[in-house]
């Protein structure tokens, strides 16, 4: 019988058996900072399965639930997958080119995605060792699809709320980057420092602060001005260009152009 004809309310019910200046910035980010803003696009789930049959079935299901789902067969698939932006991550233990356990552990290092084990293997040292090393959750087949999904969802939920706090403590994420205005830092999708001058943090913490609003090249002057050094609009204009370049991954631009004005935060998505 083929899952995905049936409707989203049968399937419920399958399972399966297969497998200064500075400060001015920090008191504008840090106040936009405080709204409760939610991302307007879809969760992204990563389905890390060697058995293809309910590799499909749980692409199908999740797709069905309002999730952007990516299917991957193996361990290579999976780190293909992980570099766009990974929100919650099922995967398999046995793995044909690698093991799930160590999988985990490269996925936690590189991302900031939740992790369910989706697994046949249900020992006990098993179910410990994978919640130790990473798991949010530890799933054993016959997959509840119905149960599954709760469980999603809970993560998912569960990473929402701490990504709100993390804002609270002058943390903001846009896009596939998280700007931290305290430690000045600004970290990519794999959790790494994107490394950034001074003028260029200052003049992105602005965008960012604003919020969507464009800001003039005359206030991004005074945004990235000192005392060692005579700023003007080409300046800017420099600065922006080598923003964009570091900023890349998303294929969404990260700043755009405002005619006759400046620049803004062009990403439609906030977090």
């Amino acid at each position: 019988m083929n899952a995905r004809s049936q409707d989203s309310a049968s399937r419920d019910d399958l399972t399966f058996q297969s497998g200064s200046q500075a400060h001015r910035i920090s008191n504008i980010v840090a106040e936009s900072a405080l709204h409760e803003l939610r991302p307007l696009g879809r969760e992204r789930l990563i389905v890390v399965e060697d058995d293809p049959v309910t590799r499909t079935m749980l692409v199908g299901y999740f797709s069905d639930n309002n999730f952007d789902v990516v299917g991957a067969g193996s361990c290579a698939e999976c780190r293909q997958a992980l570099r766009g932006r990974a929100d919650l991550v099922f995967l398999d233990v046995q793995l044909p080119d690698g093991d799930g356990f160590d999988l985990a552990k490269e996925i936690q290092a590189t991302s900031n995605a939740g992790i369910i084990f989706v697994t046949r293997r249900d020992t006990d040292v098993d179910r410990i060792l994978g919640l130790e090393i990473a798991g949010d959750h530890y799933v054993t087949k016959p997959i509840n699809l119905r149960d599954l999904l709760a469980r999603a969802r809970s993560v998912l939920r569960r990473r929402s709320i701490d990504r709100k706090a993390a804002r609270n403590h002058n943390s903001i994420a846009f896009g596939d980057w998280i700007i931290d205005l305290t430690r000045r830092e600004l970290l990519g999708s794999d959790g790494k420092p994107v490394a950034l001058t001074r003028a260029e943090f200052d003049l992105l913490a602005a965008l960012v602060g604003a919020d969507g609003r464009p800001l003039s090249r005359d206030y991004l002057i005074e945004v990235v001005s000192n005392r060692q050094a005579e700023v003007d609009i080409r300046t800017v204009d420099a600065l922006v260009a080598r923003l964009r370049r570091k900023l890349v991954g998303s294929g969404t631009p990260v700043i755009a152009t405002v005619t006759g004005v400046g620049y803004k935060l062009a990403l439609s998505e906030r977090l």
